[in-house]
Order: structure tokens, then sequence, then C-alpha cells
């Protein structure tokens, strides 16, 4: 996978469910999931065992380019008949938050879905309170839609908002950066 300013995607292995794990129920990380129970590392290798190993989820631990490790990025419940997948990220590493590496990561994880995968369109959800993660999905080429829905989560009931891209849009934004004209590196 190609690297975008200092980041860069690997794929995530079973080596890596203890990391994961600690990412994942860090209370900043959790309070902006609609899935907020606590992950075991039990619940993460059936993950990988049921979702990854059949090619139903793509999922990546995003590192910078001095190694370090600070998330993971995926794309799951890919349907390669519809061509369509959903997109999701977490930002593990507190202080890596804001600094554009999630936008990175997500440009990153698109280009795996339309050049790799063939996909026509990816989507995602997110809790519509969490506005950084709206700002960078925006910057990454997503564009929200109509769709809404509510969910209770332990902070309460939170609306949840819908985003897409389709592969013209993705072309296109993949067009303008290499001309000048894009958004630029985040």
């Amino acid at each position: 996978m190609t690297e975008r300013g200092s980041v860069y995607l690997r794929p995530m292995t079973a080596d890596d469910t203890e990391k994961i794990v600690a990412w994942r129920n860090r209370d900043f990380v959790r309070k902006n999931f609609i899935y907020q129970e606590l992950f075991t590392e039990e619940g993460h290798r059936e993950w990988i065992r049921s979702q990854v190993e059949p090619g139903h989820v793509a999922q990546f631990i995003i590192c910078l380019s001095g190694g370090r490790e600070i998330g993971s990025v995926y794309l799951r419940d890919i349907d390669r008949v519809a061509k369509t997948a959903e997109y999701g990220v977490f930002i593990g590493e507190e202080d890596a938050l804001g600094c554009g590496y999630g936008t990175a990561a997500a440009a990153l994880a698109l280009e795996y879905a339309f050049a790799e995968l063939g996909l026509d369109k990816v989507f995602l959800r997110f809790l519509a309170d969490n506005i950084g993660a709206e700002k960078s999905y925006r910057r990454a080429g997503f564009r929200l839609t109509d769709r809404r829905e509510t969910v209770s989560t332990v902070q309460g009931v939170r609306e949840v908002r819908f985003m897409e891209i389709d592969r013209g849009m993705w072309e296109a934004q993949v067009t303008g950066r290499a001309s000048g004209n894009g958004d630029g590196d985040e």
C-alpha cells in the first residue's frame, strides 16, 4: 500500500489483537463508537476468524513513517456483488488526534477499496456530535447523505449520520489531487 504524507497502512494480523483491544477500549475512542461495549481479546480473535479471514473485512493498522502505530482503519461488510463496503477508523493514541492522520488513512483505505477491491461505493456511519470525525471524513471526500438514525449509547440517545463516496467522486478527487487542485495531504 502506498504512503500518504507521513501515514501508511499495513494489514492487521492476529498479533495486533492486544493493541487493537487496548486502543478500542480507551474512553476517548469508545465514546465515539456506536457499539460501546468493551472489547476482549477473545472477541477480537473471533472477529478475525469470522470476518477478516473470509474476506468480509479488510482491516489495517495506521502507521506513521517512523513506524509508530496509532490506530486502525477497516472496510467491513464488503459486498463483492453490490460492490459496496462500510468504512471505519479509530485513532487509538490520544496525542495523534487532530493531526490529519485519520484523513490520510481514509485516503489510503479508499484507494484500496476502489483500486484494489473494485468497489463502487463506500459508506460510513458516525455519531453526529463527533464534529472532528465529520470534518476528517469530508476532507477524505465523503459526502453527507440525508439518512439519519438514532442509537442508545452510554451517553444517552444520539443521532447517527451517514456519509458516502462513490467511484466517480473518488476518481475526480484523485485526478484533482494529481493536477494540484486537490485538498492536499493532511
